[in-house]
């Protein structure tokens, strides 16, 4: 069933490839004016029909009568001392979803939501206190991304990351994820290989299973954050549903490139889970996976109680990892200074 294709004025942007080939038949065209209309959207990110001068007139009018091709709108965008950018973006339906964007020297990362809000509540995330409203849909969460890009005038040949760690529990909006990530990666599309796609999880094992059959997907990143079952449900009420016997297992099972490593994230709160004896139990219960540790010093805020560890601290965490040949690097989030870090998108209203 082809995703808003019938409707009056119905948003092109987010369908595959293959749904706008049958729309291209519908409209009385062969099917490789569906991929010519692909090619257009996501390709060269057109968003005017009469712009596609690859198309017929006939098609071009019969399309733009019936559709339109739509990303968020730009709300609010606040920009950090590191020159991240912290974006508020509008949904059709008024609903607002925030994106970060962060440049570096050879590269941009664009941080996406999956969800307005979230319902996996973890204990130290600003998320979580939205609670979940909807799921975002397919078009949205590509959305999001090239709304961005047209916003800072990024060229086609800028080397693009995309992390799926923003609003929102990526592997519980699992088709519409995955079909996102499709999408991107199509060499037709934006072209980012699928190494250069993350998507960021609490531990949802049906889904890290689901991942892992996939013929192409996006690298994953298991948000752990505690060094035992007891610790980790205090923070992550998630664990109790899927312990940490269970995750760890299906991250065992999970298939591997022949250099890749499956990446665990590692929030340090302070006098919670950031002692040296955590460290020692995160190095035994990542026994067997080719695994690397990213550890995250927390960044705070009023409305939450954790805080964030001592350098020291951080470093001594860092040090029983690497002293147990576990890959450990010390990530330091960007956009603190605008509520752009990890951990800290939240929409205040509407």
């Amino acid at each position: 069933m082809i995703e808003t294709a019938k409707l009056a004025l119905g948003n092109l942007f987010g369908l595959a490839r293959e749904e706008l080939e049958r729309l291209a038949e519908e409209c009385g065209e062969p099917r490789y004016r569906g991929r010519q209309l692909f090619s257009a959207i996501y390709g060269k990110r057109e968003r005017d029909f009469t712009r596609l001068t690859g198309l017929s007139r006939s098609l071009r009018a019969l399309l733009s009568s019936r559709f339109y091709i739509g990303y968020p709108e730009v709300r609010e965008k606040l920009r950090s001392r590191d020159g991240s950018i912290r974006y508020l973006l509008a949904l059709a339906d008024g609903e607002s979803v925030e994106s970060v964007f962060m440049p570096e020297e050879r590269r941009t990362t664009l941080c996406i939501s999956t969800q307005v809000g979230c319902a996996v509540d973890c204990r130290f995330c600003f998320t979580a206190l939205m609670g979940l409203r909807r799921n975002i849909a397919t078009g949205e969460i590509l959305g999001q991304v090239y709304s961005m890009l047209a916003d800072r005038g990024v060229e086609k040949s800028t080397r693009l990351n995309v992390v799926f760690m923003g609003m929102g529990e990526p592997l519980l909006n699992y088709a519409a994820v995955m079909k996102a990530s499709r999408i991107m990666a199509d060499p037709a599309g934006l072209a980012i290989p699928a190494r250069r796609i993350t998507v960021s999880t609490s531990g949802v094992v049906p889904r890290i299973r689901d991942l892992g059959r996939e013929p192409a997907r996006p690298k994953l990143a298991v948000s752990l954050n505690a060094s035992s079952d007891e610790q980790r449900e205090a923070l992550m009420p998630l664990n109790r549903k899927y312990p940490l016997l269970e995750l760890l297992s299906a991250c065992r099972e999970f298939p591997l490139g022949p250099r890749e490593r499956l990446t665990f994230e590692y929030v340090l709160l302070k006098d919670i889970n950031d002692s040296e004896a955590d460290a020692r139990r995160v190095a035994s219960l990542l026994s067997g996976i080719r695994a690397k540790v990213n550890l995250i010093p927390y960044n705070s805020g009023g409305a939450l109680p954790y805080r964030t560890p001592a350098l020291d601290r951080v470093l001594a965490f860092q040090s029983v990892l690497a002293a147990r040949r576990v890959p450990t690097f010390i990530r330091i989030s960007r956009g603190q200074d605008v509520r752009a870090a990890c951990g800290q998108l939240r929409v205040e209203s509407g």
